[in-house]
């Protein structure tokens, strides 16, 4: 029987050729097989695991070959240091994101009453992780998928955030509320013929979360014009959007009438999530 060190160094020389973490990628893997953390594997090389757990291990091996990410096949994935679930139902949450969060918690000063609404919420990561960084904001999210709205709803149990509110609808069609003080969304905004949509994890992810027309402006459009509705005088937009529509996502917020337009980058240096005021008076 194969022991722990056996099947590693086999699943690494299998995973090499497709994977740039693929010692990670094994080793997350037989822990998932095994219900243990990584310390188990260094600490009992030499373990023989159960004829059943190495087919559960070769099984999630063959998916992991085939392209499947890494956080489908555990079911889990870190944002903003807590543990969510995700599904194919969902985007895969990625550090780029957090971006989102630092400047919301710059734009809403802690301590006071905040309206917050999350478009498109996915797996609820922003919605969650504002509500525990802001616990006095009221916080709505919103999004079309049903499937999407129960992973959210469940990431929400799990983190004890019981203050958001969850809206099945596309973007405002079902939000009643206004007077928001921050309206903040990771929209679709990949352009429908980008090369990226055939490699890497999202070849897996649901492309309506992924897409938008019009060169991936087009939710973008849309957020931006009707937000302001929704938003009080003085209150905040903010959109992740690529590294290459800085120019064109500010120019979309300045049409729409927002003012102190700017753009943030994101840890690697690039543009990542751009800003508006609502200039309602």
């Amino acid at each position: 029987m194969s022991t722990i060190t056996t099947l590693l160094r086999n699943a690494v020389s299998e995973l090499s050729a497709s994977s740039d973490s693929a010692a990670l990628d094994a080793e997350i893997l037989l822990c998932l097989t095994l219900e243990k953390p990584r310390s188990y594997l260094r600490a009992w090389p030499d373990r023989k695991p159960e004829p059943q757990q190495i087919r559960q291990f070769q099984a999630l091996l063959r998916q992991r070959l085939q392209g499947t990410p890494i956080a489908y096949l555990t079911g889990r994935r870190e944002f903003w240091s807590r543990e969510f679930r995700v599904t194919p139902d969902v985007l895969i949450p990625r550090p780029e994101t957090e971006r989102l969060i630092e400047i919301s918690l710059n734009l809403l000063p802690q301590g006071r009453p905040a309206k917050i609404i999350d478009l498109g919420t996915g797996s609820g990561i922003i919605a969650i992780t504002l509500a525990k960084e802001l616990p006095q904001a009221a916080v709505t999210a919103t999004d079309f998928s049903q499937a999407a709205l129960e992973i959210a709803k469940y990431n929400a149990e799990q983190h004890d955030a019981a203050q958001i509110r969850f809206l099945h609808g596309n973007w405002f069609a079902s939000v009643p509320q206004t007077a928001f003080d921050l309206v903040i969304s990771n929209p679709p905004y990949i352009a429908e013929n980008d090369v990226h949509l055939g490699r890497g994890d999202v070849r897996f992810e649901p492309r309506s979360a992924l897409t938008a027309p019009s060169q991936g402006l087009a939710d973008i459009r849309t957020i931006a014009r009707d937000a302001r509705r929704y938003l009080r005088p003085g209150g905040h937009l903010l959109i992740e959007h690529g590294y290459d529509q800085e120019a064109a996502v500010q120019a979309i917020f300045r049409d729409a009438g927002y003012d102190r337009v700017q753009t943030y980058k994101d840890l690697s240096g690039q543009p990542r999530a751009s800003h508006g005021r609502n200039g309602a008076s």
